[in-house]
């Protein structure tokens, strides 16, 4: 994860040009925060109308309040942008720097806790659920908080700290510390978070990305990995015990170093050879 990956820059986040007129810009910002409310009903199956979702998702309210404050900020209004942003975490519990820049359809999914730095990007169609930190590590005016590219997922309560990139398409699962670049499309758990190795098969990737917690252990993978070679190294021993025809010590413990029956249900099953 040391390599910086590429990403896909956000969309315009809904500031038409100023040659389109009024009436254009006006129809232009209309359109974007209806992109909004399609993510909503694109993400979460506990939305039925528009009229609840309009009324009743704080995340889409946040992201409301945000374009118009990152407008002002934009325009060199920071005051004024800065009390928006005030204003808006009092109300929706989500708290967005008015310089972040968050691309056409984000979900923020519940969102009370969400912290989103002043340079940091967030990318077209990520999604974000509550908790999320973006932050920065350093004090330096410059790009000190992560990028984001397209279609990124980031669990509840995961913290992506520094001036890192996440690739599109990337996942983050929930409670997870992200240090590190991630490339496009990878998959990180874990604390400090550690990328999950890519399967050939695409069948056995995760089929929907609201299943931020069914993600693998690669710590559970490695302790795996150790009992089974462990297990072939027992073998080999009693092997070679029989050919010269060794009796074996008298053994007091199990054949394996956890009990089946006390063994934590969570590790992964042994692999059958």
């Amino acid at each position: 994860m040391t390599s910086t990956p590429s990403l896909t820059p956000p969309s315009n986040p809904c500031e038409p040009p100023l040659k389109r007129g009024p009436l254009g810009r006006l129809r232009a910002t209309f359109a974007c925060y209806l992109g909004d409310i399609d993510a909503v009903f694109k993400h979460d199956p506990a939305a039925r109308s528009r009229l609840e979702v309009i009324f009743s998702y704080p995340g889409l309210h946040a992201l409301a309040c945000h374009r118009f404050a990152h407008f002002l900020w934009h325009h060199r209004f920071y005051f004024l942008a800065r009390f928006l942003s005030h204003l808006n975490r009092f109300f929706t519990g989500i708290e967005i720097h008015p310089g972040a820049t968050i691309g056409r359809g984000v979900f923020i999914d519940h969102g009370m806790g969400v912290v989103i730095g002043e340079t940091a990007i967030v990318g077209d169609e990520c999604i974000l659920y509550k908790g999320v930190v973006l932050g920065g590590t350093h004090t330096e005016p410059t790009i000190r908080h992560p990028q984001l590219g397209k279609r990124v997922v980031v669990g509840s309560n995961a913290c992506v700290l520094g001036a890192i990139t996440i690739g599109d398409d990337a996942r983050i699962g929930s409670g997870s510390v992200v240090i590190r670049p991630v490339p496009a499309g990878a998959t990180v758990v874990g604390v400090p978070g550690r990328i999950v190795p890519a399967k050939g098969d695409k069948a056995s990737r995760f089929e929907s990305t609201l299943d931020h917690a069914s993600l693998p252990d690669p710590v559970a993978e490695m302790v795996r990995a150790l009992r089974d070679e462990n297990d072939q190294l027992r073998k080999r021993i009693e092997n070679v015990e029989n050919a010269v025809q060794i009796s074996p010590p008298p053994e007091e413990d199990s054949p394996h170093l956890i009990d089946g029956d006390l063994a934590t249900t969570d590790l992964p099953p042994k692999v059958k050879t």
